[in-house]
């Protein structure tokens, strides 16, 4: 992992995540019926849009309600990897309030349980909505009666994107084990990371304590950043990092060829904690599979057409996985 050369406070206004109870002030957290799990990473060409549909369908098809979302507002494709037309009712609809409810706009998939809100397609514009309408949208995401929301977002680090990824309940990090994808990986949980830290620092009023300490020193990582925080003022070095800790993204290696590349996961990993100080839940490697991609040309989901085959099977796993990770933390937080 490269350092960090420029610790900063990003710029614009803060993503509105949800933040946890702490010790010092309790904060409510929005009522959800379901999880919302937002599938991002670095640039496009990383198979993400295969992860996220694969991993709805395996969801589905043990019984949970599951909606896929095409939260790439600017390039909409999912439909293509469910094998099924474009539907008629889209993002755009919901945006520009040609229907109240997000709902409205869901679509039946031929698979059971499993339902598609379809990426905007209209206006080029809808792909930087509004603060209220991006607002409106991520409440409602959160608001559907499904017990799983899989959001497959767009490629890259703008603040739509970050937001998503930032108020799901779980963020799934894809990367395939190239040098090239795990920079472009770690470029994108950083940026998420410095979201999250200046939204919780914005409403615990310790922006500008953090601007000081940026300011009078040079800090290798986020850790030292916490610990100089520490030393000037304990309460707010653990009631930031107590925060921040809600911040726990999953991490998924898509195309592992040998045993090496699915060891790449649990580099990441490490370094992250490393680093960052905060856990990383490596959920598992996606075998490469020549069936996938045919899979695609033939417009039939790789869990439906193929089973049997490997890439198949590594689905379950990280389904399984995902449940486990979910569970605990449900369990550990109730709120």
């Amino acid at each position: 992992m490269a350092e960090f050369p420029n610790l900063k406070l990003v710029s614009g206004p803060a993503a509105e995540v949800p933040l946890r109870r702490s010790r010092g002030a309790a904060l409510p957290r929005p009522g959800q019926k379901g999880r919302v799990v937002a599938v991002g990473g670095g640039k496009g060409g990383i198979g993400k849009s295969l992860v996220s549909a694969s991993l709805a369908i395996e969801l589905a098809r043990r019984g949970r309600r599951v909606v896929l979302v095409d939260a790439d507002l600017g390039g909409a494709n999912l439909h293509t990897c469910l094998g099924i037309d474009q539907p008629r009712r889209t993002l755009s609809d919901f945006i520009e309030r040609r229907v109240e409810r997000i709902d409205e706009v869901a679509s039946p998939t031929g698979i059971a349980n499993l339902s598609l809100i379809s990426g905007a397609t209209d206006h080029l514009d809808v792909a930087n909505p509004r603060h209220a309408q991006k607002m409106r949208l991520l409440r409602h995401l959160h608001q559907l009666a499904v017990e799983y929301a899989i959001l497959d977002l767009g490629a890259g680090t703008s603040q739509i994107v970050l937001d998503f990824f930032l108020v799901s309940d779980a963020g799934v990090l894809v990367l395939v084990p190239e040098p090239t994808s795990v920079e472009n990986a770690y470029r994108f949980i950083k940026a998420a990371y410095w979201r999250r830290l200046r939204s919780v620092a914005g409403v615990f009023g310790y922006e500008m304590l953090l601007r000081a300490l940026l300011e009078s020193g040079t800090f290798r990582s986020p850790v030292e950043l916490v610990q100089a925080l520490g030393e000037r003022d304990p309460e707010a070095a653990e009631n930031l990092l107590w925060q921040l800790e809600a911040f726990r993204p999953r991490l998924v290696v898509n195309q592992a060829r040998t045993p090496q590349d699915a060891e790449v996961g649990a580099a990441v990993a490490g370094a992250w904690r490393r680093y960052f100080g905060l856990a990383m839940d490596y959920l598992g490697a996606i075998d490469y599979d020549d069936d996938m991609w045919r899979a695609v040309r033939h417009r039939r989901p790789l869990l439906v057409d193929r089973p049997e085959v490997a890439a198949s099977r590594s689905f379950e796993q990280i389904a399984d996985r995902l449940l486990v990770a979910d569970a605990g933390e449900q369990a550990a937080d109730p709120a």
